[in-house]
């Protein structure tokens, strides 16, 4: 494997984003959507993630995005407390440590910023995520039973969360 970089999002990987987004929604296994939002909404939300200092890292491996992990506000006053978290990592970059080292920097980085609890929902037919899910002290906060369809494939949303306290 090809040695990356993690760090925290910049302008200038807006394109190289758009397109690790768009290869992994078309995967049609991972993310809740199926293709990446158009190119102009992926703009202002970089763009609001990095003026705002949320958590938007991304992993650089031979001069690309190859991955990302971003935990931005759940958007409700009474959450402002409370960053949801997302995650992916192109196909190719799989197995390597990338996610692990995306996390540990993107929790890092929630916790400077002030989160208190960190929430994210994963299909229940990825183990493997859910496994690292729970090496970094998120636990299954509930089950949304075929809450995902693709066409005639259903699949259950684990709901997972960590509470982060006064020493870890």
């Amino acid at each position: 494997m090809s040695a990356y970089v993690v760090r925290q999002i910049t302008e200038d990987d807006i394109v190289g984003f758009h397109a690790a987004v768009e290869s992994v929604a078309l995967e049609r296994l991972y993310l809740s959507a199926f293709e990446a939002f158009p190119f102009d909404g992926t703009v202002a939300y970089v763009r609001e993630a990095i003026e705002q200092g949320y958590p938007q890292l991304v992993a650089v491996a031979d001069g690309r995005v190859v991955g990302w992990c971003d935990i931005l506000p759940e958007g409700r006053p009474l959450y402002a407390h409370v960053g949801v978290m997302g995650l992916g990592v192109l196909a190719e970059y799989r197995g390597g440590g990338i996610g692990h080292a995306l996390i540990t920097a993107a929790i890092a980085a929630a916790r400077t910023r002030g989160f208190e609890r960190v929430e994210l929902q994963a299909r229940a037919s990825n183990a493997r995520a859910l496994h690292l899910y729970e090496k970094f002290g998120f636990v299954r906060e509930g089950l949304k039973r075929r809450a995902a369809r693709d066409g005639d494939r259903y699949d259950d949303i684990v709901c997972m969360g960590r509470v982060f306290s006064i020493d870890g």
